[in-house]
């Protein structure tokens, strides 16, 4: 058993090592001190090999003096490179939510723009249930979201403006890409065919969809169970950071929720209930 330990705590130790050297030396690719280590490596072994062949001691008692220092010297050759590698660490989360508001902002945007032109749109944004099937079956893209991008998308006539787009973190993977539509026969008979393609993919997964209507501009947004129209811009703007930058916290809150709900036997109770949301669709 105590070898078996043994053995498994090697493993752990080899696995820990191999990774954390495959990422600095990825991270340190192209930099210029990964060129001033790869000549000093080729010159140290070549040095160390002529010595230990011509028996060589006081040089190779200098090259097991440096072998102590080694480490040291990585971090001032490498000090650039580390200093920022440890900012990126620290401001990772920082960072995420600064790409996410940034998104956010180009994609209202353009709402904006469409919605005064009375252009139709259907923008899907993925959150944790992968939308790759759909991907699959459309016109790939892979464009960081960008306002102007998003209105040539959807400008009439054009060659992808029919169907939706998917978007995964800050990029348009997909155009023209076909939603299934909502089987709720309780919807109210005035909603188009993308606002039954966005209630459609809410139903199936944890998508959010943002419609602009075509006939009158009216913009509104999908989540699950909840269904918002005739949003102002504020309102759509403090909707998608609820759900993309928020999403965390919420997802958290609503899995103690689930586990609240569950008997003692891993059962849902009151399974068959509607979960309410701000918005009910019509």
């Amino acid at each position: 058993m105590e070898s078996m330990y043994t053995l498994l705590k090697a493993i752990l130790e080899v696995g820990i090592l191999f990774f954390v050297i495959n990422e600095l030396l990825y991270y340190l690719r192209n930099t210029r001190g990964s060129l001033v280590l790869t000549g000093a490596l080729i010159g140290v072994m070549a040095l160390a090999l002529a010595a230990n062949q011509l028996g060589l001691q006081v040089i190779n008692y200098i090259l097991s003096t440096l072998y102590a220092s080694a480490f040291l010297a990585l971090i001032i050759l490498f000090q650039p490179e580390l200093r920022r590698a440890l900012a990126q660490l620290g401001s990772v989360m920082v960072w995420q939510g600064k790409k996410k508001r940034e998104f956010i902002g180009e994609l209202v945007a353009a709402v904006r723009d469409m919605s005064r032109r009375k252009c139709g749109a259907l923008i899907v944004i993925e959150r944790r249930i992968k939308l790759q099937m759909l991907i699959d079956d459309s016109i790939p893209l892979d464009i960081k979201v960008n306002a102007l991008i998003l209105e040539s998308i959807f400008y009439p006539n054009s060659p992808l403006h029919d169907g939706a787009v998917i978007i995964r973190d800050d990029h348009i993977l997909a155009a023209r890409v076909i939603l299934p539509l909502t089987r709720n026969e309780k919807i109210s008979p005035r909603l188009g065919t993308r606002h039954r393609a966005a209630l459609g993919i809410s139903d199936e997964t944890d998508a959010v969809s943002v419609v602009v209507s075509e006939e009158t501009g009216a913009i509104s947004i999908t989540c699950k169970d909840e269904f918002h129209r005739d949003l102002s811009l504020p309102q759509l703007e403090r909707l998608l950071e609820q759900y993309i930058i928020q999403k965390a916290d919420s997802e958290i809150q609503e899995t103690m929720l689930v586990m609240e709900e569950c008997d003692n036997n891993g059962h849902l109770l009151n399974s068959t209930q509607e979960k309410g949301g701000p918005s009910r669709v019509d």
